[in-house]
């Protein structure tokens, strides 16, 4: 008699554990989809910030833009915004694998 109270609960316990298993399984599985979009979206990001980079500089060599005053002014601020910008830099590092994986800024 007790041997089936005993396996009872062990049984009601394993339902409970394991549907608490695959609940957190989904919910991880989720916070991976996320996390994969963003890094996407940063990805895209860090290309535009590199375009961006790279139009700045051709209009610079020609430093028209710094012998007007208001325009001089709005190109010097759009420059150090640029400079922010490229301090903004993903690097995956995948030969390390998956767990060291990292985002540095």
């Amino acid at each position: 008699m007790i041997n089936y109270i005993i396996i009872g609960i062990l049984v009601i316990l394993l339902g409970v554990l394991g549907y608490a298993t695959l609940n957190l399984l989904r919910k991880n599985e989720t916070a991976e989809d996320l996390i994969i979009g963003y890094l996407g979206y940063l990805e895209r990001l860090s290309q535009v910030i590199e375009l961006t980079d790279e139009k700045l500089k051709k209009l610079d060599n020609k430093g028209s833009f710094k012998s007007d005053d208001e325009i001089g002014f709005f190109f010097n601020q759009v420059m150090e915004l640029q400079k922010i910008l490229n301090e903004f830099n993903i690097k995956t590092l995948e030969k390390d694998g998956p767990n060291n994986s990292q985002i540095q800024s």
